[in-house]
């Protein structure tokens, strides 16, 4: 008696384990919200963007610095854009992308020729430090109450934090396309030449390394 209601017991434990298997294979997948989740206002996003264009500028203006004049017609290939023409369309972005958010572009940046209006060193410098002055001020203006005002011409749920991301992430995208092409004609990037020159120093004192070059 006892072995027979052992087999039922097992019997029925086996129907049920089967039938939550076939649920879980026939069931749908988790469905992942396309939507942008409501926007909150615990942590303010502004400090971030602001050092973030800083050290952009920074990295940028040094860049452009170590690369020589005579350089800045290089391109990788035909069709892709110069080094001077890289730096002139971060500059022109950085007047276009803030203009969503308030700012004012001048006639010149918004050209089609502009990428490619000159190739000298200083003048493009000059143009890298302003560029970003304005983009810092442009954030700056706009009240980080103002984070989620709609911006319809972009999308359905674009708002005014969107540019503030796009005009980072732009930056950064051609920063990684500056270093290589920094490399590429033989110029290491000023920081890593710095933070290798310090690991160098470190290495000869007994002291740990510092951070991975770029």
């Amino acid at each position: 008696m006892k072995k027979l209601m052992l087999s039922f017991v097992l019997a029925a434990m086996a129907l049920t384990v089967g039938a939550v298997r076939a649920q879980a294979q026939n069931a749908a997948p988790p469905q992942i919200p396309m939507s942008k989740p409501p926007v909150t206002y615990g942590y303010d996003l502004r400090p971030q963007v602001l050092l973030d264009l800083d050290q952009l500028q920074q990295k940028f203006v040094s860049l452009a610095e170590a690369i020589p004049a005579d350089k800045y017609t290089w391109r990788p290939a035909d069709g892709a854009r110069s080094i001077a023409e890289v730096f002139l369309h971060i500059t022109a972005a950085n007047y276009n992308i803030p203009e969503l958010i308030g700012g004012e572009v001048p006639a010149k940046y918004k050209a089609k020729d502009w990428e490619k209006s000159t190739t000298d060193k200083t003048t493009i410098v000059a143009e890298l430090k302003q560029s970003f002055a304005n983009a810092g001020a442009v954030v700056t203006k706009v009240p980080t109450s103002d984070i989620a005002t709609p911006l319809p011409k972009l999308g359905p749920d674009a708002n005014k934090g969107d540019v503030e991301y796009l005009l980072t992430t732009h930056a950064h995208e051609h920063l990684g396309q500056s270093i290589a092409y920094a490399r590429s004609v033989g110029v290491t990037p000023p920081w890593t030449a710095a933070a290798e020159a310090a690991a160098k120093k470190k290495a000869a004192e007994g002291k740990p390394a510092g951070e991975k070059p770029e």
